[in-house]
């Protein structure tokens, strides 16, 4: 794991000033090469807020851990012999809803970055990224937002961009899926980039509540994570 500038980069909010949560994270290792795997434990060992509950070595024993141990996060490779990180976070997210995914990966392929958000991944980096992210990743991912390799953010938004021009125009707001008028403010901050603390603030909620609200947000429009959420709510025209 090599230094990569410029590091990935925490969407939909760029800033990591919250503060740290009075328990460690906790993390799930998953990847096929033993030797990587043990490398990223003795990163996220060293730091004090990360506890790394125990480390896999393909998708089918990342799940049977998950669902024992249920973990904060899952730091997962893409591609690994027999159920594949991708294919694994759903079988996760069933059995531990609020578990959150980072996925790792060698490759630059763009689709392999959209199936990763399809099956509910919040955090995508490649294999070279430099040692001091990957605690960064996991803080940012825990605390609800979004981490993701440069390169791969520009593909991403460049495939948006592409999807802005197409043919087919996002459905009226009559046949949007009926949110609450506070659902639909939430979503509003949410596409602008606020974590719930911030949208919280704005609101004059609590935090909790912020919570409740983006899961019945991502249930209602059929989303795996606030960054499709945050897409769906500009191609539905809530934000400029």
């Amino acid at each position: 794991m090599s230094p990569h500038p410029p590091g990935p980069v925490p969407l939909p909010h760029p800033s990591d000033d919250e503060e740290e949560s009075a328990r460690p994270i906790r993390v799930l290792v998953v990847d096929d090469h033993a030797l990587f795997r043990r490398g990223l434990v003795s990163v996220l060992d060293d730091e004090d807020d990360i506890d790394v509950v125990n480390e896999a070595g393909d998708g089918d024993e990342a799940v049977r851990l998950a669902t024992e141990l249920r973990p904060d996060v899952v730091l997962m490779d893409v591609m690994m012999p027999g159920s594949t990180g991708i294919e694994a976070c759903p079988r996760i997210r069933a059995a531990v809803p609020e578990v959150k995914f980072v996925m790792l990966t060698m490759s630059e392929d763009e689709s392999d970055l959209f199936e990763a958000l399809k099956a509910g991944a919040t955090g995508y980096l490649l294999k070279e990224i430099a040692v001091t992210d990957i605690s960064r990743a996991v803080r940012t991912i825990a605390r609800g937002r979004s981490f993701i390799e440069p390169s791969m953010a520009t593909k991403l938004i460049a495939e948006f961009a592409e999807l802005a021009k197409q043919d087919s125009s996002p459905p009226a707001r009559a046949e949007l899926p009926q949110l609450t008028p506070r659902e639909t403010e939430v979503l509003k901050l949410l596409a602008r980039s606020m974590n719930n603390r911030e949208i919280g603030e704005r609101l004059f909620i609590t935090e909790n509540t912020v919570k409740n609200h983006v899961r019945n947000i991502l249930e209602k429009l059929q989303v795996h994570s606030r960054t499709e959420a945050a897409i769906y709510a500009v191609r539905a025209q809530y934000v400029a």
